[in-house]
């Protein structure tokens, strides 16, 4: 296998968790006594560019099928936080009713409503059926087909190019990223803006975060590894933000290489901290895998003690980072009884691989059991804030990233 970036032959493993189906594969009960699909999750790092991806099994359209389950607006911490962006955009790039603004992978229009509350012309590009019709349904255009090459240089030949072009959590989901750099390039308007927010490889790393790790997120990125891609493309990183979303991601500006607008200073300060916390060296990545089974073995620890102990846990949030957490550790029902889901698209269905229920969120209230294991971590305090009522009946929250925490902070 060689690297999607730079073609190079990959040999560095940095991170195997053996086989689990795709994270987002939530099954109906009829499905359950059907076979399911497992792919290999193994992570390898390009030891020349330093981008990590995934190994070749899975094609995109078997991960994002037409009844893909994820919806962005599920989350208020979420629709906040776009919310957040879109006024800043506007301020900041002067967009206005004569501007035009392309969201890729736009989901269930989270975003691009506040564009369209504010009179900018936007288009979301979204392939997967069920989230694309939410968006139309609340009044953003859409466009259902995968973003690349083609599709940016089929919207430049229409006088569609973008003052900006957002891609937030979609830099890491594509399988061919140079394909889809070079469509970014087609499709944005000279003197335009891309902007794309990914989860920091080093974020990863320095916090354990294994369990974002699944076969929809072909690549995990750094800032250098993302330079120099859009650097190939005839693109140029001119300021980026840390941002705390997912556990700690980034906000990358692009421009083409040829525009005059100057590079922030914070391009080249986050750059020299990567290099200086080892993500252009091998040692830390092939450390990583006895960091990532000791998050395991300390959850099934702490299972199995709540189980001979008599007290029952379930879990919330049938996020994606949950399942693969659950399925490398091979968690079942017998020590998870359930999963409570804000989304009707998820409520009666399976989790992947564990097969585990997922409930609404009254069933917490139903069943009270003893522990919340909150699966989306990154969504924590929001979890903890709508659901304090389980302290009535004794009941404590536990994450298990980085390591086990109770809810007050305590290590188990």
């Amino acid at each position: 296998m060689n690297c999607r970036h730079c073609q190079k032959p990959l040999s560095q493993i940095f991170l195997d968790l053996g086989f689990a189906p795709p994270s987002n594969a939530y099954l109906t009960e009829a499905e359950l006594h059907g076979p399911e699909l497992y792919f290999p999750l193994k992570l390898y790092v390009c030891d020349a560019c330093w981008l990590v991806q995934t190994e070749d099994y899975a094609r995109a359209d078997e991960l994002f099928r037409p009844d893909y389950a994820y919806f962005s607006s599920t989350s208020q911490t979420w629709l906040e936080h776009a919310a957040r962006y879109c006024h800043a955009m506007q301020q900041r790039l002067g967009l206005n009713a004569a501007s035009f603004v392309i969201e890729v992978a736009s989901n269930d229009g989270y975003l691009l409503k506040n564009f369209v509350a504010a009179g900018i012309p936007c288009l979301g590009i979204e392939p997967t059926a069920s989230t694309a019709a939410a968006a139309e349904a609340i009044g953003v255009p859409v466009l259902r087909e995968f973003f690349g090459r083609a599709l940016g240089e089929r919207l430049a030949a229409q006088g569609r190019q973008a003052d900006l072009i957002i891609g937030n959590n979609v830099y890491a989901h594509v399988p061919d990223i140079n394909d889809f750099t070079a469509g970014l390039k087609a499709a944005l308007k000279p003197g335009g803006t891309i902007t794309l927010e990914f989860p920091h490889l080093l974020e990863l790393i320095q916090h354990t975060q294994f369990d974002t790790v699944y076969h929809e997120h072909f690549s995990y990125l750094s800032l250098h590894t993302v330079q120099r891609i859009f650097q190939t493309a005839g693109l140029r990183l001119w300021d980026v933000e840390r941002l705390p979303t997912h556990g700690g991601s980034l906000r990358v500006y692009g421009c083409h290489a040829d525009d005059a607008r100057g590079t922030s200073a914070a391009v080249a300060t986050l750059l020299k901290e990567e290099e200086a916390r080892g993500l252009r060296e091998m040692p830390i990545y092939r450390q990583f895998q006895a960091r990532a089974d000791r998050v395991k073995d300390d959850l099934l620890l702490f299972l199995i003690e709540q189980k001979r102990q008599g007290r029952r846990v379930a879990a919330y949030g049938a996020a994606a980072k949950g399942n693969t957490l659950l399925n490398y550790a091979g968690v079942k029902p017998d020590l998870v009884a359930f999963v409570c889901d804000a989304a009707p698209s998820k409520q009666g269905k399976f989790m992947p691989g564990s097969h585990i229920p997922i409930l609404p969120p009254a069933a917490l209230y139903e069943q009270k059991p003893d522990w919340v294991l909150i699966l989306p971590w990154n969504l924590q305090a929001e979890v903890k804030a709508a659901h304090a009522d389980i302290e009535a009946w004794g009941g404590r929250f536990v994450t298990a990233i980085p390591c086990i925490r109770t809810h007050g902070g305590e290590a188990e």
